[in-house]
């Protein structure tokens, strides 16, 4: 089930981040921003009135989560392990989707991030240079 987190949500939410994010920052051989947020920071999102966080919930888990910022960027997709694979990425990325979120980026060694975003319509804008790596942008594809 996918709904709204608060401020009560926080430090699961961030537990969860930092598990999902852990793989990816050993791809990049790097602490990626997501592993260095604070809880005052999580906190600090979940408190705005223009942010969007919802979460996937397995029973009373807290499994997956994702952002939408008031830029429509979708951010902090995020799934634990355990249930990678499972359909919650796409399920989180289609609730970003109707909550406003009309694009995002990803590191370029991301390659199954990468597939999810373009099986669902995002294409890629624009790359730019990171630290040891391209940062690629993709924006949902319009539809006349």
């Amino acid at each position: 089930m996918i709904g709204p987190l608060g401020v009560d949500d926080a430090g699961e939410l961030l537990t969860i981040q930092r598990a999902a994010y852990v793989g990816e920052s050993m791809v990049y051989d790097q602490f990626l921003p997501p592993l260095r947020e604070t809880l005052e920071q999580v906190v600090a999102v979940l408190a705005r009135d223009d942010v969007v966080v919802l979460g996937a919930r397995d029973a009373a888990r807290l499994v997956g989560a994702v952002r939408v910022m008031p830029t429509g960027e979708v951010a902090r997709l995020c799934v634990v392990p355990d249930k990678q694979g499972a359909g919650l990425g796409t399920a989180l990325l289609r609730a970003a989707v109707e909550a406003g979120g009309t694009w995002l980026f990803t590191g370029e060694r991301s390659v199954g991030n990468l597939r999810l975003y373009e099986r669902h319509g995002f294409v890629e804008t624009r790359r730019e240079p990171s630290v040891g790596h391209d940062l690629v942008f993709l924006e949902r594809a319009r539809t006349p």
